[in-house]
């Protein structure tokens, strides 16, 4: 099968995309994973076919507020769309389109115009459910009946943040209007399929999701079976106790001299050695018991570390549960406190410390309780182990049939 994945966003929002379309060329199909320019790499070296998407990476680097988001996705989401037939008029030839959650609102009219069937595969629960609130609205639950409406309301203001793309799109296909909220309902209709890749140890399939939405397990980014972890890593590994790793990926750029004061701080406090990843917050310290490093596989260096200091992105979290590792999340924005709250809930993440509230006091308690207190550790192992039993790829595998 000639198979088109379309993905868009930050890193976290592309990476789980490259195991995913590596896992379904292994299996015998031809693979192209359209992205931005920026993960053109990611994308070869998982040796698949890249197919360039016209817009800028999604970040959310700054510290913004739900409007300033809004505002941020709208544009980014415009000149996605403007450019989104364009990209993928080349590929007449597909049998199907693979659409993450940021891509699908504008590829489903592509493929309408070019009569190729979809499946969603998204990597955060979007549907409204009873057993929790929607993902960007933190963790208080509004109880079941305010849940299902708190999420109704988030579809709502996501369609905002599509309609005039989808106008625009549309009208250059030559298709007659619709706008996103007719074309969901319409998937809901049809019970169109979308693939959640994300862990039932973290979010159990909810049981008033309709037919055809279904949980499959971590689509984890593609990781070069020769590839290991460079030798000044080692070295500082061997060096001395298991480190802590601190990083915050995509996240809070302008904020890595205090957030790099705060975690040495914390850390020293804590008397842990730590290993920070600069990401693009330019965290960066020197010292005996600190190493700076630049982009290392999480799948390598989690399972060496004690415990793991993140911004509680989906793929952050679930590489720090799969390897075992104790949480102290810190959600900056977006869907992050969510997935902090499920972290927690599960044991297997001290109580989130919100970005704007960070402190190296404490961190440092938060690093203390992970570190030294091993019920942390036995929830994550026990998550791990769980995760270990669920085949992602093989669930996509299936369901294509």
């Amino acid at each position: 099968m000639r198979i088109l994945i379309a993905a868009a966003g930050s890193r976290g929002d592309v990476a789980p995309y490259t195991g995913l379309g590596a896992g379904l060329s292994e299996a015998g199909h031809d693979v192209t994973l359209a992205t931005t320019d920026a993960f053109a790499p990611l994308v070869r070296e998982a040796g698949l076919e890249f197919r360039s998407l016209p817009t800028r990476p999604q970040s959310h680097g700054g510290v913004e507020s739900r409007r300033e988001l809004m505002r941020t996705a709208a544009a980014f989401v415009t000149e996605l769309g403007r450019g989104f037939a364009d990209a993928v008029s080349q590929d007449t030839d597909k049998d199907l389109f693979l659409l993450s959650t940021t891509t699908a609102p504008l590829g489903l009219h592509v493929a309408e115009a070019m009569g190729i069937p979809t499946v969603g595969v998204h990597l955060q629960p979007n549907a409204p459910t009873g057993d929790f609130p929607p993902t960007v609205m933190g963790t208080r639950s509004l109880g079941r009946l305010g849940n299902r409406a708190a999420g109704r309301f988030a579809l709502r203001m996501a369609d905002r943040v599509y309609t005039d793309a989808v106008t625009e799109l549309r009208h250059r296909l030559d298709l007659p209007p619709m706008t996103p909220s007719e074309t969901r309902r319409r998937q809901e209709r049809e019970n169109r399929p979308i693939l959640h890749g994300f862990s039932t140890a973290l979010i159990p399939r909810p049981s008033d999701w309709r037919t055809g939405l279904d949980v499959v397990g971590t689509w984890w980014p593609y990781v070069a079976p020769g590839r290991r972890l460079p030798a000044e890593v080692e070295d500082f590994l061997a060096a001395g106790a298991r480190p802590v790793f601190v990083g915050f990926g995509s996240m809070a750029g302008g904020h890595g001299e205090r957030l790099s004061g705060i975690a040495v701080e914390a850390l020293r406090r804590a008397g842990l050695r730590g290993v920070l990843q600069a990401g693009s917050a330019g965290l960066a310290a020197d010292g005996d018991d600190i190493l700076t490093i630049g982009d290392v596989p999480h799948a390598l260096l989690f399972p060496r570390v004690a415990a793991v200091v993140h911004h509680a992105g989906a793929g952050t979290a679930a590489a720090a549960l799969r390897a075992g590792a104790p949480s102290i999340p810190v959600p900056v924005t977006a869907d992050q406190p969510f997935w902090a709250g499920r972290l927690a809930a599960i044991g297997a993440a001290t109580d989130p410390i919100p970005f704007a509230s960070l402190t190296a006091r404490r961190l440092a308690d938060a690093l203390g309780q992970a570190v030294r207190q091993q019920t942390y550790t036995r929830a994550a192992s026990v998550a791990a182990r769980h995760m270990a039993t669920e085949d992602g790829v093989g669930a996509v595998l299936k369901a294509l049939g």
